[in-house]
């Protein structure tokens, strides 16, 4: 039974915590007709109406996030407007009486009018509060923080990680509560941000097998847009401002630094280097785009690799991350989105980044048997150069711990559904030999590894063996995984239609996974990963309905939700191992300063 937050945080709250007023909009419903003209009157309303976000930090600078309407015509996606430049202040208070750095910068239509700047020469471990000025407009203020990363001081590490926010799964209650806490240091989102698809009616119902993702009753409630699934630059800038529209997503921005990283959906479903499962050509020879009656959702999709570029430039722009291969520059294919953060000596986040350069998916089994093309090592999840920055980067680490921001389960998972086969070939278990090299070099660390994934709409906490026949026997776990719960996608509930049968699934999964030491299947949220250099500990919040509302088994749909602690488990120092913890966790062993 979860236990409800002590303070939860009320959208009404939310609202009159100074976010942008065009944002209350967003409350009703939300149709296809209706929601480009609520994109653009957001826009006209309020100049810095998508609120204000930071990122990236380090222990003496932070970037800074905002998007700019500089005229009516220069609504997002529109390719419309002047150049203009902004100003920004960062503050050791939220009255801006003791500013701390400020400055301008300079943006135009080719960034869709976002706004980005890092400052440098913070200090560690400090709180800050910023805003952006334009002809006489001045945004939300946000609160941010730089990374307790201080030469000879061990510092408290607390965040909260998050993934799959399918703006038509549901209200974003799991931000809400994120955004309540005050005792994270960041956010850290491991992908799918934002969905591809549309409006338009789902094969199948709630599992999102056509074009609709997500519960019916929402369909005319909770619309995006575009209302068609995304496919041009136009498109992904829309369906990224769209997002940022939501009052608890801002708030969440607002609140805390976050570093980002995407998985599929910031694209298309399950994608590769080349392709996705959810991109379609017309040169298509196995489908028949004038056959009538042809599958919603279906459509002739154009060039991939267009698709691509254009969903990663409008991630760019819209997302407070640093501008790729400026910082922390290594060898690689594409972009380079992976990155590393220090924490002092407690810690290292190794961010990776899985779906730009990953060798198309392949069957779990073939002629009856495992596929042995799964253990083929010219397949790749990341690309080989990443992959030695990772094994690398592990294997010379020097800290307590060595986090690894992720976007699929890392670990292995044998399907309850068929024996001898893969749970998934889309996760690390598709990629065998990449699986087996990261195992290696785990257990070649001083610092004891931990996974951070997403993707999975559903909750784990796995112990990772290096040799899964000896397992647990010998003892032989080289780190832990913790996955957590998508913050709407649909999850094991809903793929399978009931309750019972998610439950009867998770059963038989960890008869066949004995190193899978807790999973849920059923809860969205978030979870909360606490450091210190004894363990690490990470507590899962689900979300929450008020049984009078008939909303409980279905939370999502309730836009005044609550969320509520379920169960927590930890990794001691030395062990490489899960175990459950005894219960929420308790206050940081230290605050962050305050500047000034």
């Amino acid at each position: 039974m979860s236990t409800p937050l002590s303070t939860p945080l009320s959208r009404r709250a939310v609202l009159q915590g100074g976010l942008a007023a065009a944002a209350m909009t967003f409350l009703g419903g939300c149709t296809s007709d209706d929601a480009r003209e609520r994109v653009d009157s957001a826009a006209r309303s309020d100049a810095f109406a998508f609120g204000v976000a930071s990122g990236d930090p380090t222990g003496t600078a932070v970037l800074l996030w905002t998007r700019v309407t500089p005229t009516e015509e220069a609504t997002p996606g529109s390719g419309l407007g002047p150049d203009v430049s902004v100003d920004w202040e960062v503050a050791a208070d939220e009255e801006f009486s003791d500013i701390i750095a400020s400055g301008s910068t300079r943006t135009d239509k080719s960034r869709d009018h976002t706004v980005k700047v890092v400052v440098e020469d913070l200090e560690p471990y400090t709180r800050y509060f910023y805003r952006f000025r334009w002809e006489g407009a001045t945004s939300p203020v946000g609160r941010t923080q730089t990374a307790p990363d201080e030469p000879g001081t061990t510092h408290a590490l607390r965040l909260a990680f998050v993934s799959c926010s399918n703006y038509t799964g549901g209200y974003f209650t799991a931000y809400r509560g994120v955004a309540a806490r005050g005792d994270l240091d960041l956010v850290l989102h491991l992908g799918d941000y934002v969905y591809e698809y549309g409006n338009g009616p789902a094969e199948g119902g709630a599992s999102g097998t056509g074009e609709r993702y997500g519960p019916p009753e929402l369909a005319g409630v909770r619309d995006t847009q575009p209302p068609e699934e995304v496919l041009s630059l136009q498109d992904y800038r829309l369906r990224h401002a769209f997002y940022k529209t939501d009052p608890d997503l801002q708030s969440a921005h607002a609140r805390f630094p976050w570093i980002t990283i995407l998985d599929d959906h910031e694209v298309a479903n399950d994608s590769y280097a080349t392709g996705a499962e959810n991109h379609e050509t017309q040169d298509d020879p196995d489908t028949d785009y004038t056959a009538p009656g042809s599958p919603p959702g279906i459509r002739p999709e154009g060039d991939y690799l267009a698709r691509k570029a254009a969903a990663y430039q409008a991630y760019l722009e819209w997302m407070p991350i640093r501008e790729p291969e400026s910082w922390q520059p290594e060898p690689h294919q594409g972009t380079q989105f992976f990155r590393r953060f220090r924490f002092g000596d407690l810690a290292e986040l190794s961010v990776i980044e899985t779906r730009q350069n990953r060798s198309q998916q392949v069957p779990a089994a073939v002629d009856g048997g495992p596929n042995p093309a799964l253990a083929d090592p010219a397949r790749h999840l990341p690309e080989p150069e990443q992959m030695a920055w990772l094994t690398s980067g592990l294997t010379e680490s020097r800290t307590d711990w060595h986090l690894v921001g992720n976007q699929t389960v890392f670990a292995r998972v044998n399907s309850p559904f068929a024996a001898g086969t893969v749970f998934s070939t889309d996760q690390w278990d598709g990629y065998q030999a990449d699986q087996q090299t990261l195992l290696e070099a785990m257990a070649g660390t001083q610092s004891d590894p931990v996974v951070l994934t997403g993707d999975i709409h559903s909750s784990w906490a796995i112990d990772l063996p290096r040799d899964l026949a000896a397992y647990p026997s010998d003892g032989n776990s080289v780190g832990v995984e913790f996955v957590c719960p998508a913050v709407t996608s649909d999850g094991f509930k809903e793929v399978l239609g009931s309750v019972q049968a998610a439950t009867d699934a998770i059963a038989q999964g960890r008869a066949a996974n004995p190193w899978v030491r807790y999973i849920d299947g059923i809860g969205h949220g978030f979870a909360v990963l606490d450091v210190t250099p004894e363990r690490v500990q990470t507590d899962f919040w689900f979300i929450l309905s008020d049984g009078d509302k008939g909303l409980t088994t279905d939370p999502r749909l309730d836009p005044d939700a609550t969320v509520g602690f379920e169960a927590a488990f930890e990794s001691v120092k030395g062990s490489r191992r899960v175990t459950p913890a005894a219960g929420t966790l308790g206050p940081r062993s230290d605050e962050p300063r305050q500047a000034g």
